[in-house]
């Protein structure tokens, strides 16, 4: 969590920097043309991107997942290629109001931020190799929780395993769908009709209810709910697709020009990342009825034992063991007392 902050709090204050120096050097009108965006818009995606990482780092050590953990590590790796990625957007973006008739911009205004540019994927980098390092150990630290509450029954955690990866998923797609819109409406107004930008903002609070509701038929064990939240990401596939080629390839390209290298790496990691979804989400379907609900159900209530047995020494291994009986005939998850 300390490096998290640490990361958040450098990055952030050269984003700002880079952010005030850039409107500053902006000449009067030039703030209302559509390059005059980017930059903002990169301030305001890492300011909740990195917001987001504090909730998720809160949220893997608060539920001890070690999927999470290693998933937070990844998600800096995408950070830093999104900071990398700002470098050339920058330069461009800066070109373009330099070389406007008239200029829009002060000359020099990129060697002045490209310094401060480049300093960010250099800090991002440097804590997702402190972050690595620490999940390396917390893997080894969460191993346990992950025993006792499963069991030594390994076809149940690898069941159990595929899970806690979907579940991860769908928090890691909230975010890059929701960075590739924001881009999308704020960046690109002129490219896109009335119609296409009023379903582009109704996209987000539908992606928001979607991803809940994937995670809850995954818990229920629904099949029919689960073919369906497939369909939706097929069909969201198409819809990445769909943006990909006509940012490159339509009479409309030319609005894409300011934003185009970020949203292409941001559109590239979510049909990734949808990808990785969608295959999960089959093998999740394919272990429904085989054991897994009742631990999914109970895993709350373990954590608040897991609370006693670490604060109170009145607490014995079996008291107050109420959980659904293990579905392949286990009398319940084992305990130190149980492994001595």
């Amino acid at each position: 969590m300390l490096v998290a902050i640490f990361q958040a709090a450098i990055n952030l204050a050269l984003q700002c920097f880079v952010f005030g120096k850039f409107q500053a050097s902006l000449f009067p009108g030039a703030q209302n043309s559509d390059v005059s965006y980017t930059i903002p818009t990169y301030l305001a995606l890492f300011i909740f991107g990195f917001l987001y990482q504090l909730v998720l780092v809160w949220d893997a050590l608060r539920l001890k997942n070690t999927i999470q953990v290693i998933g937070v590590c990844i998600y800096n790796v995408g950070m830093v290629i999104y900071a990398s990625v700002e470098i050339s957007q920058v330069d461009e973006a800066v070109e373009l109001l330099e070389h406007a008739n008239p200029p829009s911009i002060q000359v020099g205004t990129a060697d002045i931020l490209k310094p401060f540019l480049i300093a960010a994927p250099c800090v991002i980098a440097l804590g997702t190799v402190l972050l690595a390092g620490i999940a390396w150990k917390l893997y080894d630290e969460f191993a346990w929780t992950i025993y006792k509450h499963i069991s030594a029954d390994l076809r149940l955690k690898r069941r159990f395993l595929t899970y806690q990866i979907y579940i991860a998923l769908l928090k890691f797609d909230f975010f890059f769908f929701l960075g590739f819109t924001v881009q999308f409406l704020v960046v690109v107004r002129k490219g896109t009709t009335p119609a296409e930008f009023g379903l582009t903002i109704a996209a987000i609070p539908i992606t928001i209810v979607l991803l809940f509701l994937a995670a809850w038929i995954t818990q229920r064990e629904s099949t029919i709910g689960q073919v369906a939240v497939i369909a939706v990401y097929f069909a969201a596939m198409a819809y990445f697709t769909f943006k990909l080629v006509r940012m490159y390839d339509s009479p409309k390209a030319q609005y894409y020009e300011s934003a185009r290298h970020s949203l292409t790496t941001f559109a590239i990691l979510t049909l990734l990342l949808l990808i990785i979804t969608m295959v999960v989400a089959i093998m999740c379907m394919r272990n429904f009825e085989k054991g897994l609900k009742p631990h999914i159900r109970s895993r709350r209530s373990i954590h608040g034992r897991d609370s006693l047995e670490s604060g109170s020494s009145k607490y014995t291994p079996y008291e107050g063991y109420h959980a659904e009986p293990h579905a392949l005939g286990s009398v319940g998850p084992p305990t130190r007392m149980t492994i001595d």
